[in-house]
């Protein structure tokens, strides 16, 4: 490994503690900030401070807000009947990007897991039937992860809320749009012909 001058070399470090950054991109990005102006480090720095200084839990659903709601729940227009679960707030971006749901959602920030010691108690699932109370909520769409901790999640958010009266729908899962099935494997076929619609 080659030898850097020390706040360089602390730098690469903290870039390769980032999810996907090895020891080559951790050196690419450190000698870029190095080379920039000033200013762009600085814009840099502020940006990831504000981050954890600026920002917390809407208290609704558990969404990244920089307020006491989030975007979402504090926006009037959105349906108020449905609510998407999903596992961590960077899930909602995929079903925003579709436009095709205008609910509420409701992060549960994990998925039940045993081996690593996860369980229910550990989800935020406690905020999500507390707004179920109000009546209001007509379906939840479980949109958790095609996993086996997140068809574990699936199931058990189905037991608990079904007698509450409202509907629980589990998001489709199968082979992707622009696939070939010679590439598909057994569980995603299976998947597939379980989810099937009729034309």
């Amino acid at each position: 490994m080659p030898d850097f001058a020390e706040p360089l070399q602390r730098l690469v470090d903290e870039f390769r503690r980032l999810p996907g950054i090895g020891q080559k991109s951790a050196q690419r990005l450190a000698f870029h900030v190095l080379r920039g102006a000033r200013e762009d480090a600085e814009r840099l720095s502020h940006a990831l401070l504000d981050v954890k200084d600026k920002l917390g839990l809407c208290a609704i659903c558990n969404n990244i807000s920089d307020g006491e709601e989030c975007t979402y729940c504090r926006n009037p227009n959105r349906d108020r009947t449905s609510i998407c679960v999903v596992e961590e707030p960077h899930n909602i971006l995929p079903v925003e990007t579709t436009r095709a749901f205008d609910g509420l959602y409701h992060v549960l920030h994990g998925a039940i897991s045993p081996l690593r010691g996860i369980g229910p108690e550990q989800l935020k699932i406690k905020g999500l039937i507390a707004r179920l109370s109000g009546g209001e909520v007509q379906e939840v769409i479980v949109a958790t992860n095609p996993t086996v901790e997140g068809e574990a999640t699936a199931s058990y958010l189905a037991r608990l809320l079904k007698p509450l009266g409202v509907k629980v729908s589990r998001i489709a899962m199968g082979i992707p749009v622009g696939s070939d099935l010679e590439f598909a494997d057994e569980v995603t076929m299976s998947k597939s012909l379980e989810n099937r619609r009729e034309l």
